[in-house]
C-alpha cells in the first residue's frame, strides 16, 4: 500500500523514483513534494517522452519558406488612411473597456546581477523608476485618457510571485486599483533524465523550471483570468513582456488593426538592424503565418536580399502581441486540434543520484521542456503584422553590459525623450546619434508616446528650461 494515491500513480507511471526518499521527509516536506508532484501532468511527460526525447533531433523544416507580409509606417510606404483608422478604431475599443494589460514577468535579474524580480529592476535616467512603476503609469495614464481604467494581468513565477506582489502592497500599485491588478503564476514542468525519468532537485522537491513564455496563455486560462475579462467586457488583450520600458502597453493603432482585421492574434515587427541580429523571423509557410528563431534559419537565408539590397527575411520579432480572449481559451484547452508544441532544451540539470548524493553535471544531462507563445500564430485566424519603430517600442534590458543592457536601454530612453522634444519645438543638443547631452526624462504621466507628449508640452506655458535633471511627470 503506498501512503498517498498520488505516490500510487506516479508508481504506475514508471515515475516512482521522485518518491524514492519521501519517507525519510518530515511532513512538511512531504507535502511539498506531493504539491509539487501534483503540478505535474504524468500523461504529458509521457508524450513529451515519446515525442521529442525518444526520436533523433532534427532541424527545422524550412521547405516552402517565405517572408512574411507586414503592414508598413506610413513613413516607409503604409497607408495614411488605413493607420488613421486603426488607430480610431482602438481608441473606440478603449473607450469602450474592451482591452486590457498583459505582462509576462517571471523572471529573476539574475544575468543583470541584480537580485529580485526583473520588474523591480531600476531603469529610469532620473527618477530611477523601475520597470513595473514604468508600465503601472502607462496603464494609469491611458486609463485617464479613455475615461476607463485598464484591467492589468501579470503573470509571475514561483520564485518571484510572493516578492512581486509585496513590491507592488508597498508601491500601493502605484496609483492603480489593486482590485484592477492581477497576479498569476506561471506554470511549471519537470525536467526529466534521458531514459524519461523525471529528476529531483533533492531529497524533497522535482527539478521544475518555467513552461516558457507560450505557458502564459494556459496560465490565463488555468488563473481564471479569461473568465474574469469575460465577465467585465474585455475581449482584447495587450500582452508584452516585462524586459521592455520602451513599450508602447496601450497603443490604439495597433489594436485597431488588429481588430478592423478580425484577427485573433497579432504581433508588432521592427526591421533588422543587420542579418545577424538575434531575433525571431517572421515568415510564410503553408499559408501560415509563423516565427522562425534565428538559430533555425540558415545563415545564407538570414543574409538573402532583395533587388534592392535590403534583407528579404527583415521582420524581426520583438515578443509584442495582440490577442484575443477566446483565442487564448482555444489554444490553452488545446481544442480544435490547437495546441502549443513543446520544444526540448538540453540543460545541465543540477540533481541527486540514486544514493541521494548531489549532482552537478559538467555538460547536459538532461531536457527542460518550454513553449512560445509565437507558436500560437499558426492557429491564429487572420493574424496580422504592423511595422513599429525600434526606437519608440523596444529597447529590452537584459544583459550586464553590451547589447540589450540597463547602458544602452537608458541611452535609448533618452534618445526618445529628446526626439519627443526637439519634434515640439524644443532646443536640445544630441549627438549624431540623437543621445542628449542633458540627462532629462519625460514620466508616462506627462506623456507616454508622441501624441499624448506634444499634447501635454503644448498645454505648458512658460516651458521648463532643458537642463540636466528635467523631469516631466
Amino acid at each position: 500500500m503506498f501512503p498517498h494515491p498520488l505516490i500510487e500513480q506516479y508508481h504506475q507511471a514508471g515515475q516512482g523514483q521522485v518518491f524514492v526518499f519521501f519517507n525519510e521527509l518530515n511532513s512538511t516536506a512531504q507535502q511539498q513534494l506531493l504539491a509539487e508532484a501534483a503540478e505535474i501532468d504524468l500523461a504529458e511527460v509521457a508524450r513529451l517522452t515519446r515525442t521529442l526525447l525518444h526520436q533523433t533531433v532534427v532541424g527545422r523544416d524550412n521547405s516552402g519558406l517565405a517572408p512574411a507580409p507586414y503592414e508598413s509606417l506610413p513613413e516607409t510606404g503604409g497607408s495614411t488612411t488605413e493607420w488613421a483608422a486603426a488607430k480610431a478604431a482602438g481608441e473606440a475599443a478603449l473607450r469602450s473597456g474592451r482591452v486590457a494589460v498583459f505582462t509576462v514577468a517571471g523572471g529573476q535579474g539574475t544575468r543583470l546581477g541584480y537580485d529580485g524580480p526583473k520588474g523591480t529592476f531600476v531603469v529610469t535616467p532620473v527618477k530611477a523608476k523601475s520597470l513595473f512603476q514604468v508600465f503601472a503609469e502607462k496603464i494609469l495614464a491611458a486609463g485617464r485618457r479613455y475615461g476607463r481604467p485598464l484591467h492589468w494581468f501579470i503573470m509571475t513565477s514561483h520564485q518571484n510571485h510572493a516578492a512581486t506582489e509585496e513590491y507592488f502592497r508597498a508601491q500601493r500599485h502605484f496609483g492603480l486599483e489593486p482590485a484592477r491588478v492581477h497576479f498569476f503564476r506561471q506554470g511549471r514542468m519537470p525536467a526529466v533524465d534521458y531514459g524519461g525519468k523525471i529528476m529531483l532537485e533533492h531529497h524533497g522537491a522535482i527539478a521544475l523550471s518555467p513552461d516558457g513564455h507560450g505557458g502564459s496563455l494556459r496560465a490565463l486560462e488555468r488563473s481564471g483570468a479569461l473568465d474574469l475579462m469575460a465577465r467585465e467586457g474585455i475581449d482584447t488583450l495587450s500582452y508584452f513582456q516585462v524586459d521592455n520600458p520602451l513599450v508602447r502597453a496601450i497603443d490604439p493603432a495597433f489594436i485597431g488593426w488588429h481588430l478592423r482585421r478580425g484577427s485573433e492574434m497579432s504581433s508588432k515587427t521592427v526591421p533588422k538592424a543587420y542579418a545577424a541580429e538575434k531575433v525571431g523571423h517572421f515568415c510564410m509557410q503553408g499559408g501560415r503565418l509563423v516565427v522562425v528563431e534565428y538559430s533555425d534559419l540558415p545563415m545564407a537565408m538570414q543574409q538573402e536580399a532583395d533587388a534592392t539590397g535590403r534583407l528579404r527575411f527583415i521582420a524581426g520579432s520583438i515578443g509584442i502581441h495582440v490577442l484575443d480572449r477566446e483565442f487564448i481559451r482555444r489554444v490553452a484547452e488545446g481544442g480544435e486540434g490547437v495546441a502549443l508544441p513543446f520544444h526540448r532544451a538540453d540543460k545541465k540539470i543540477p540533481t541527486i543520484d540514486s544514493t541521494g548524493q548531489p549532482v552537478k553535471p559538467a555538460k547536459a544531462n538532461g531536457v527542460k521542456f518550454e513553449m512560445f507563445v509565437f507558436d500560437a500564430l499558426p492557429f491564429a485566424k487572420n493574424p496580422v503584422v504592423i511595422e513599429t519603430r525600434r526606437g519608440e517600442d523596444f529597447s529590452p534590458v537584459k544583459n550586464a553590459t553590451g547589447v540589450d543592457s540597463p547602458q544602452t536601454c537608458r541611452d535609448d530612453q533618452l534618445r526618445q525623450f529628446a526626439r519627443w522634444l526637439r519634434a515640439n519645438g524644443a532646443t536640445i543638443e544630441t549627438d549624431a546619434s540623437g543621445l542628449p547631452s542633458a540627462v532629462v526624462e519625460v514620466g508616462p504621466l506627462f506623456g507616454y508616446d508622441e501624441d499624448t507628449f506634444a499634447e501635454a508640452w503644448n498645454r505648458l506655458h512658460p516651458k521648463p528650461a532643458i537642463a540636466a535633471g528635467l523631469y516631466l511627470g
